[in-house]
């Protein structure tokens, strides 16, 4: 008998609150799992879609199901899936806009190339914080496009380089500063004095207060004898002072953004990181089937942010992203059981 199915969804663009339906029943593909989500995490993009709908993306399909991070057990394989059987613990990111594929109800479909079995003793709560975190990561620091770093092992040797990474508390900063030390850099970041303890338990061996007045300063000041790997910018606004920084360094002169770059000084390169793009090409495979395995058995890689748990049921999902929203959950990732 098949399984009935729910979603917390948008039934038209910036609708408010999200409803809670019955939807279809989700058929694997090629290459395809079916997971039962056990935890979902929310992401700013789930209310910038909500609030700027058409705006943002004018190709969405409604009524639309969002969510991007979910863990969960596999309920079913599709035809040539051979990482995964069902009764597997996964998380997986969703990297699709369409209905069978977002995180924000009870069985979702995943590409298998970007879902990773997780150790028995990891609760789902903290499994669901990191796939869009680590994506997000992933495709600025190896994508051949962006940086090209070396790629993370569980036993990494130095290089030599130093790597900047602005918001280092966020939850793709979390992970970039956690990809980079596993791939063999020195990993200056940023943060509020309160999350500074935080970034260096990640490892970063350098945190700077990005509201100080000389910031800019003081990172190029520390730069002084060292070769640059290249910078991620996460931050909205930190464009600017990560130019700055990069274009008086030596070393790489490539920024990674999270956000559309602009007045990019000459000599620098900036490009804009889109998570999705890595299911294309071999950067999913890289960090769901060669690294995360290992470095989640081993304990080499953390699950953060920490979960922060906003209620159980699809009907807490908005008030999650109403939360999120905010802006005052800091150094958490905020999550919904089903």
């Amino acid at each position: 008998m098949t399984p009935t199915n729910s979603a917390a969804l948008l039934t038209e663009p910036k609708a408010h609150p999200l409803k809670v339906e019955s939807t279809p029943y989700p058929t694997a593909a090629d290459g395809e799992i079916i997971v039962k989500v056990a935890s979902t995490a929310i992401n700013p993009m789930d209310w910038y879609i909500q609030i700027l709908g058409e705006q943002l993306f004018s190709w969405l399909q409604y009524p639309y199901i969002g969510g991007s991070d979910v863990a969960g057990t596999v309920v079913e394989v599709g035809p040539n899936v051979s990482k995964f059987k069902v009764g597997d613990r996964v998380s997986g990111l969703t990297a699709g806009f369409d209905a069978r594929s977002g995180g924000f109800q009870n069985y979702v479909v995943l590409k298998e190339k970007i879902v990773v079995s997780i150790p028995d003793d990891l609760e789902f709560t903290e499994a669901s914080v990191f796939p869009l975190g680590i994506s997000t990561a992933a495709c600025g620091l190896y994508q051949k496009d962006f940086l090209a770093l070396d790629y993370p092992s569980v036993d990494p040797k130095p290089n030599g380089k130093t790597l900047l990474i602005w918001a280092g508390a966020s939850s793709v900063g979390t992970n970039a500063i956690q990809l980079a030390v596993a791939s063999g850099y020195e990993v200056y970041t940023t943060s509020s004095p309160k999350n500074f303890e935080y970034c260096k338990g990640l490892g970063a061996s350098r945190v700077f207060d990005y509201n100080s007045p000389t910031v800019t300063q003081d990172i190029i000041e520390a730069f002084k004898g060292k070769t640059s790997a290249g910078a991620y910018a996460i931050q909205i606004g930190s464009r600017k002072p990560v130019f700055e920084v990069i274009s008086k360094v030596e070393g790489n002169k490539f920024v990674a953004c999270a956000m559309e770059p602009a007045d990019v000084p000459e000599g620098v390169q900036a490009k804009m990181v889109f998570a999705g793009t890595i299911k294309d090409n071999e950067v999913g495979s890289l960090i769901f089937d060669q690294y995360l395995p290992a470095a989640l058995a081993q304990k080499k890689f953390q699950c953060l942010p920490k979960p922060l748990v906003f209620g159980h049921g699809l009907e807490n999902i908005q008030g999650a992203i109403d939360l999120g929203k905010s802006g005052s959950v800091s150094a958490k990732k905020i999550v919904v059981t089903l």
